[in-house]
């Protein structure tokens, strides 16, 4: 069985977008060793919509933490939004940029890192609402997209599905936060590799440790 680099995440997760460049550079240096599957957790599934208010003084008190430790910025496009919840017409919810993420994987489902991170580029830095259907129409100009096909599969039922079966995969590997990385080296056999932010360095250290013992067994 080859190896899998699970990396489970949420496009809201303010971490997450810390820890995309380092995901990024672990799944480009690992391209021919391990396969990578990006797997949204559902950070944000409230049953009634819940605006932004209700999260927005949490949040303006931890990411001045994560742009210290991982080096990223969040712009001001996005602050305006935490600085100003009431003003603001966003309601923070994961599901449909985790069905956008299952649509992608069909049309490129060897880019997963790389449109993670444009996920979240697109919150943190340029300020979109992932919410929104329109949050993704500048990406699928960037990937060459059909637009009348992806938002099709955007509101299809089977890709919804596909969506909250990720969530349940994230539940099943007991996922309690984000983002949370899984090395699985056979059918029931998954290595915790980080939880929570790691250096590309502390990964590799991990990895390549588990890629020789894997090889030694095989």
């Amino acid at each position: 069985m080859a190896l899998t680099l699970f990396y489970c995440f949420d496009a809201w997760c303010g971490w997450c977008y810390g820890f995309s460049p380092v995901v990024q550079k672990i799944a480009k240096r690992y391209a021919d060793k391990i396969a990578f599957e990006a797997l949204s957790g559902g950070m944000i599934l409230p049953d009634t919509p819940t605006p932004l208010s209700a999260s927005a003084g949490y949040i303006l008190n931890a990411y001045p933490e994560v742009e210290a430790r991982t080096g990223v910025r969040f712009s001001e496009d996005y602050l305006w939004h935490l600085r100003n919840p009431d003003l603001s017409d966003w309601f923070p919810h994961s599901e449909k940029s985790a069905i956008a993420l299952s649509v992608f994987k069909e049309f490129y489902p060897s880019l997963q890192a790389e449109f993670v991170a444009d996920l979240q580029h697109a919150l943190f830095v340029e300020g979109r609402d992932l919410t929104d259907d329109e949050a993704y129409r500048h990406l699928l100009e960037k990937y060459g997209i059909n637009h009348v096909a992806f938002y099709e599969k955007l509101h299809a039922e089977a890709f919804r599905d596909a969506a909250h079966q990720e969530f349940a995969m994230c539940k099943q590997l007991q996922v309690t936060g984000f983002p949370t990385l899984f090395l699985q080296v056979s059918d029931l056999r998954f290595y915790l590799i980080a939880r929570g932010y790691a250096t590309e360095e502390q990964l590799i250290e991990i990895i390549d440790r588990l890629i020789n013992e894997f090889d030694q067994v095989a």
